[in-house]
């Protein structure tokens, strides 16, 4: 993936507010542009790995729902731009017309559903800790009067926040701008424990500088679904959309791409991560359901 130098201001102005009330694919129509987001540390979904190169299960995703979109519009020469996006700045940009599509790490849940809608579910987790091998920490008692880092703007950090008031652990909560920021928290021991989706923290300690001075512990709080997001009220559009991961997942396209990134080597170090598929996402690859997350 070639990614463009982009402006990533989310101010909203009349224009931009018109951009984002159009239906998506008259917008790309009209344009002969579309606009879709990436990650840059959400290893193995969508993550850089040079300053030019985007890789990962995501983006795969993303590109296979570029080709359906070329055909919808019958522009097989369709411009395609791409942004860098945060957990922070995802959901304004979505919304602003800045980006029409975001396939990366992003949960699908109820409360997010107010502002945007989400194609069919391609992926299950659950908030886990990442921490030293040595810090002593087992599980979320352990962080009792310490400080735990998360990423800014994640389910995660809400449900730390929640889970420390319930179990009156006193815990302080350190929130880093994006994955590598809060991953460089432990390391640089400001932070006992990072809480994050497992499957992030996964491939965050296979990519890190020392990946066995660090181990994924503690409970899963809580399952959640992640799916692409796109803008409210478009019908049209997350047709495109589920209609691609439908056709990947029926024709086992899809399997293969998880086993891809999810059980062989991966770019840039050539790690396993050795991570089989839930039975959660066995089983919605037959239902096929965009059901949220509570």
């Amino acid at each position: 993936m070639k990614i463009s130098t982009l402006m990533t201001a989310v101010m909203l102005t009349a224009g931009v507010a018109n951009i984002a009330s159009a239906q998506t694919l008259k917008k790309v129509t009209d344009n002969n542009k579309i606009t879709v987001a990436y990650r840059e540390s959400s290893v193995p979904f969508s993550y850089l790995i040079s300053q030019t190169k985007a890789v990962g299960f995501s983006v795969d995703l993303t590109e296979a729902i570029l080709d359906d979109v070329r055909k919808a519009v019958k522009k097989p020469n369709l411009e395609v731009a791409y942004l860098s996006v945060t957990s922070q700045n995802r959901i304004p940009l979505l919304m602003n017309g800045s980006i029409d599509l975001e396939c990366g790490s992003t949960t699908n849940n109820s409360t997010r559903g107010k502002d945007v809608a989400f194609a069919i579910n391609h992926f299950y987790t659950g908030t886990r800790l990442l921490t030293k091998t040595n810090s002593g920490v087992q599980n979320y008692a352990d962080l009792a009067g310490k400080t735990v880092a998360s990423t800014t703007g994640t389910t995660n950090a809400l449900v730390m926040r929640k889970y420390n008031a319930e179990k009156n652990l006193d815990m302080k909560i350190l929130l880093g701008k994006d994955h590598d920021d809060s991953l460089l928290l432990v390391e640089g021991d400001r932070a006992l424990a990072f809480a994050m989706d497992d499957i992030l923290l996964f491939g965050l300690r296979a990519n890190s500088k020392n990946p066995d001075s660090l181990h994924v512990v503690g409970d899963s709080l809580q399952v959640e679904p992640y799916a692409c997001m796109l803008r409210k009220d478009d019908p049209e559009f997350k047709a495109v959309v589920d209609g691609t991961i439908s056709r990947l997942m029926k024709s086992g396209e899809f399997s293969k791409m998880y086993t891809k990134w999810f059980e062989s080597p991966i770019a840039p170090k050539g790690v396993n991560l050795n991570l089989p598929m839930s039975q959660q996402l066995k089983d919605n690859i037959q239902a096929l359901s965009d059901k949220p997350a509570l």
